[in-house]
């Protein structure tokens, strides 16, 4: 379903978490990563046991640069997959935030 036909939906009044991850997925998808992280952050606050829009959620606040708001979010999810033995999220957000404190803390060069 589209971006347009999911706002249409949400003007309307179904709102649900459901709805907002469509929505954020698809502006992630788009490269539109600020409503993404809008929609995501709705999708959460509906459902904070949503370990797949905490890994979103994650993911458009890192490509915004909103990198201890990203780690956040990971953190969050990471807690979450592992309450619900939600493996695969588990592996997917762990990846995320090695690589977060890889980018943060690179190997220093000798001169």
């Amino acid at each position: 379903m589209s971006n347009e036909a999911l706002e249409k939906m949400l003007a309307k009044g179904m709102d649900n978490a459901l709805l907002r991850f469509g929505l954020g997925k698809g502006y992630l998808d788009a490269g539109d990563f600020a409503r993404a992280a809008e929609h995501l952050q709705h999708c959460v606050a509906f459902d904070p046991h949503y370990s797949a829009a905490w890994k979103l959620l994650g993911q458009a606040l890192n490509k915004q640069g909103l990198l201890e708001d990203a780690r956040q979010a990971w953190t969050q999810g990471l807690q979450v997959a592992q309450e619900k033995g939600d493996k695969q999220a588990e592996k997917e957000i762990s990846v995320f935030l090695r690589r977060l404190d890889k980018a943060a803390n690179p190997p220093r060069q000798a001169d």
